[in-house]
């Protein structure tokens, strides 16, 4: 029996409630704190707070630390600027937000987009404990960005975007929403282009973030596709036989009219505080 996408994203998102209720207290189980988000739950191991600096570890709230289900760190690749806008897709407890807002200052801004609530409520929180006020926590899904086109200056995203099921959707919209000239800096989890999709699901569950992922040339085309350039897939540690975390970067082409790309529609803007 095949699961429906509405199906999976509610797979998804229960998996990731009951990882802020953990981490609150609120939960009845261990929830993903144990490696059943986004984890190598082939091999049993854990992502997370492990794949951030102690000195980053130590600047932030502990809740914050705890909630961070990633693959990686796109902050330490994302290379941000003072005064820049950042969106961080399917923010979590916040963790990639709260260090983002730190790195661009007072004149920047940082948005976190998660569609759930119990995790927008962690992530709300550990950013009054950590005293950032450039933050603003948006639900919402990534497909569906709610900000307006050519808003946003860098999308970084951290083990999120193997979770959704409507990639192309996904890297459509963060073209939208950056300016020409944006950057894309994420970590994700990446197969080996060998491997099937069959494949990959026998090597882990969709809400891993394992069965989902795509491959390296199927997220180069997909990028492509979506007005990128300056692509680059690097692959960082295996978490799977042919499973991959790795760091993705491109750049929104500056003159998407000149490559025969479809402009930028803007959108009505969501409240977002």
């Amino acid at each position: 029996m095949t699961t429906s996408a509405d199906e999976l994203r509610e797979q998804v998102r229960s998996k990731y409630a009951e990882a802020a209720r953990a981490v609150t207290g609120e939960g009845e189980g261990p929830g993903c704190g144990s490696g059943e988000c986004c984890a190598d739950d082939a091999g049993g191991g854990r992502f997370g707070e492990a794949l951030y600096a102690a000195e980053q570890r130590g600047e932030l709230p502990a809740a914050a630390v705890l909630a961070s289900l990633g693959c990686g760190n796109p902050t330490a690749v994302a290379d941000l600027l003072e005064g820049e806008t950042v969106l961080d897709l399917g923010s979590g407890g916040g963790i990639d937000v709260i260090l983002s807002a730190r790195r661009v200052g007072p004149a920047g801004t940082a948005y976190g987009l998660d569609m759930t609530d119990e995790m927008l409520a962690l992530a709300r929180h550990n950013a009054q404990d950590a005293g950032v006020r450039n933050v603003h926590f948006l639900k919402g899904l990534i497909e569906q960005i709610p900000l307006p086109a050519d808003s946003v200056d860098v999308v970084i995203s951290n083990c999120v975007i193997n979770l959704s099921t409507d990639k192309a959707a996904v890297l459509a919209e963060i073209s939208r929403v950056l300016r020409p000239g944006g950057r894309l800096g994420v970590s994700d989890i990446v197969a080996e282009d060998e491997l099937t999709a069959e494949q990959r699901a026998r090597r882990g569950s969709y809400v891993g973030c394992i069965a989902g992922a795509l491959s390296r040339g199927e997220y180069e085309a997909g990028l492509e596709a979506a007005g990128f350039e300056d692509i680059s897939v690097e692959f960082t540690h295996q978490v799977a036989d042919g499973m991959h975390g790795a760091i993705l970067k491109a750049v929104k082409t500056a003159r998407p009219a000149a490559r025969g790309l479809p402009v930028s529609r803007p959108a009505p803007r969501a409240g977002c505080c």
